[in-house]
């Protein structure tokens, strides 16, 4: 791609970014993005060939980062030898967590749109798609703690998916609110405090 076809595609995607923010996927006018560039809806699907398309270039490398770092922590703590996962249960999630935070702040944007203006697209489900990684992470634990001869009492399905769902909705306020970081990392670590209490409690660990 030549240089002049490079600016033009930063030009498509900054007034895609901006359009989006404002009003959300399903509100945002492809003919407003396409104005504010000044070219033709034509010359337009030489870039791109859909608002969807459009859309998963802005957000779609960033949404697959967020989603692999997770389930890449959860991997990790299971491939632990069975002995060493119950004192290590907030250590690599812990930081996961952390590198999660930064990485959303580094990409603000991004996330605000995913978090709040995806509506309509695939990316609407990060949170569930970071519920179902977390429910299954803790049920393998959960058979874990049962080899290991440790209480694993029954969970209720329904309150844990209200409780793991809770937990991602309140990591990701800090980024939809735009806490200051400093601020927001202390906040994470509170919050994970709270949530490591709660579910040891229930676990009866």
């Amino acid at each position: 791609m030549n240089e002049t076809s490079q600016t033009t595609l930063d030009l498509i995607l900054e007034a895609a970014a901006k359009e989006f923010l404002a009003k959300g996927f399903q509100s945002a006018s492809l003919r407003n993005i396409v104005k504010t560039v000044g070219m033709t809806t034509g010359a337009f699907y030489g870039y791109f060939k859909s608002k969807e398309e459009l859309f998963e270039a802005l957000v779609g490398e960033h949404y697959d980062f967020m989603l692999n770092c997770f389930q890449k922590a959860q991997t990790e703590f299971a491939q632990l030898p069975v002995q060493q996962q119950p004192e290590n249960l907030s250590n690599i999630s812990g930081l996961c967590m952390f590198d999660m935070l930064h990485y959303a702040y580094e990409h603000l944007d991004v996330f605000k749109l995913i978090l709040c203006g995806a509506e309509g697209t695939r990316f609407s489900g990060l949170i569930d798609e970071m519920v179902e990684i977390e429910t299954t992470a803790t049920h393998n634990y959960m058979n874990v703690l049962k080899s290991l001869g440790r209480p694993a009492p029954f969970i209720d399905q329904r309150l844990e998916h209200i409780l793991i769902t809770g937990m991602f909705n309140a990591f990701f306020e800090l980024v939809i609110h735009e806490m200051p970081l400093d601020q927001a990392e202390i906040y994470l670590q509170e919050l994970r405090t709270f949530y490591t209490a709660g579910w040891m409690k229930i676990m009866g660990q």
